[in-house]
This record gives structure tokens, sequence and C-alpha cells, in this order.
């Protein structure tokens, strides 16, 4: 009996957590059997080591494998820019993941949004510029359906656990993605109010769009901080940095909550396959390096070569 192709369905039945943690957020609480994780991928060098460990579930299930990666680097080093996206999402499918928890600091761009509620974007807006979007292209061609950038069953099961955990909770919501590192200016800021957007932060995408190409289901745990500068009360910095940490304690304690109501197997709470039909290149000639590079995302959807 042959192995399966460690990107098919086959292969990833037994569902596995990450986390990819934003401002203030560099490590989970309740790991088990914990090691630290170093990866290459063929897309570089991810953020920082990854930590694997395992999270207790309830109605005594086995407890959930879950790998956490701080986005920024431990100890903040990395700039929004300066993040490389195809490595941490290549990374957490090295470990297979299945699902994938987003904590981002954001900026509140509705007044029924306060420092410290919980947003559960549904959808973004991008305005980065010059990152890369994707993990295709050098001689294979792909189109993911992303109409809807979040997976909404893995995103209800976010919200409960924010519910439970006490938060003030939005179901959905519009997160403008903006390159930074500097904030809005305060034309831009009404202008995304404008057109309805919920929240603003600075690291959703590309990471939402290489989830979908790397057939990872993602969720955003969006955590208000402030008002962004379309307000007229301005916050002190003392204030912000408050809510911050307040945030970061309700995040772990989200993300445990999470855990321990998840299934066992992917069957039950499916990751999205997204590449089934949005292979494009004639198979014949994609390059042999192309395929090498891709074979984690896409190598399971495409015929062998001749």
């Amino acid at each position: 009996m042959s192995t399966p192709h460690p990107a098919s369905p086959e292969a990833r039945d037994r569902l596995v957590l990450g986390v990819v943690g934003g401002s203030g957020l560099y490590e989970i609480e309740g790991l088990q059997e914990v090691e630290q994780i170093a990866l290459e991928t063929p897309f570089g060098r991810p953020s920082d080591s990854y930590t694997v460990g395992l999270l207790p579930r309830d109605g005594g299930l086995p407890p959930v494998r879950a790998v956490f990666l701080p986005r920024h680097g431990r100890g903040h080093l990395l700039l929004p820019s300066e993040i490389n996206f195809r490595a941490n999402v290549h990374g957490f499918k090295q470990l297979g993941v299945t699902h994938l928890l987003s904590v981002s600091a954001v900026g509140s761009l509705r007044e029924d949004i306060a420092p410290g509620d919980v947003v559960i974007a549904d959808q973004f807006i991008d305005r980065t510029a010059g990152r890369a979007q994707t993990f295709f292209g050098g001689g294979l061609v792909a189109h993911v359906q992303m109409g809807d950038p979040v997976d909404p069953g893995f995103s209800r099961r976010v919200a409960g656990a924010a519910a439970a955990e006490g938060a003030r909770v939005h179901e959905g919501g519009t997160c403008i993605v903006m390159e930074g590192p500097a904030f809005s200016t305060r034309a831009e800021s009404n202008l995304y109010r404008s057109w309805g957007a919920h929240v603003i932060g600075m690291t959703a995408l590309p990471e939402a769009k290489l989830a979908r190409e790397a057939e990872i289901a993602y969720a955003v745990v969006a955590l208000a901080t402030d008002y962004d500068c379309w307000h007229e009360v301005e916050v002190s910095v003392e204030a912000v940095i408050a809510v911050v940490k307040a945030n970061v304690a309700l995040s772990r304690r989200i993300i445990r909550r999470l855990a321990a109501g998840l299934p066992e197997a992917t069957a039950e709470l499916p990751y999205p396959r997204a590449l089934q039909f949005a292979t494009i290149t004639d198979p014949a000639r994609i390059p042999a390096e192309a395929r090498r590079r891709l074979d984690l995302i896409a190598g399971h959807v495409l015929p062998p070569s001749e």
C-alpha cells in the first residue's frame, strides 16, 4: 500500500491547530510535551522557531496537537513588511497544521467596537504594497477562490470560545489591512470608515490568501486596542499598552478554550479543498523545479510528470 501524499486528505485526517501570534503574544500557555522546531522552507526562513506541543481537549478526548509561531519573532523584531508570510504558512503546513488561528491587534473604526472588544473578522480589504501574495508562479499557475476568505465553521468556534471567556464579541466584520508600520492619517481613517470597514490591522494579508492556497482553514481573532485616529477622544500610550496586555491574556484563554472543544477528525471540521480545480497550467509544461518547490502545496492535485 502506497504512502499518501502529505498534502492529501488521507494524510490530513487528524485536526492540528496552528496559532500565529500578533503584538504581545509570543507564547501560548498550557502546552504539554513542548518542543521547539526550527524550519527551512522553499520560501526562506519563518519568523522564528515553532513551538509544538499538546493542548487538552474536553470530553475525555486525546489532546490536540498545537503549533505556535510568533508572527513578528520573539521580542517583536520584524515590521509587518518584513514578515516572510510564505515561509510562515509553509512551515505550518510542514508541521501538519490543518486549522490556523490568527491573533491580531487592531484599531477600531466603529464606535460600537470598543478597546478590549473581539472582532471575528470575515472580510478583508487589501491596502498593502509589495508583499508576496502567492506560493505559485515560476511555471505553475493557480487561482483560488477568496470570496469568503475565512473558514466559517472554524470562525464560529473561535467566536464561541471568545464569548465563553467573557469577551464582548462581534461576529463578522471587514478588516482593512494596511502596509504600516506608521498608522493611518485621519483622512485615511475616515475614508475606511466610509467604506464600511470595522477594524484596521497590518498582518492578515497575505496570510489569509496563503493559508487558502495551502488548504489550511483560517480564522482571525482581532483584538481592538484603540479607536485608530478618527475618534475625537485621543487615547494615551499608557492606556493602549494596558489594553494590549489585557488582550494578550484574553487571547491565551481563547486559545485554550478553542482547543478544548475541537474535534479529533478534520471530517468534523473540514479545511478548504481550495486547489481541487484551481491549477491552470498544462501539467506537461510544469518545470521540475516548480513541482519540487510547490509539492507540499499542490503536489496532491497535480498529475505525475511524464
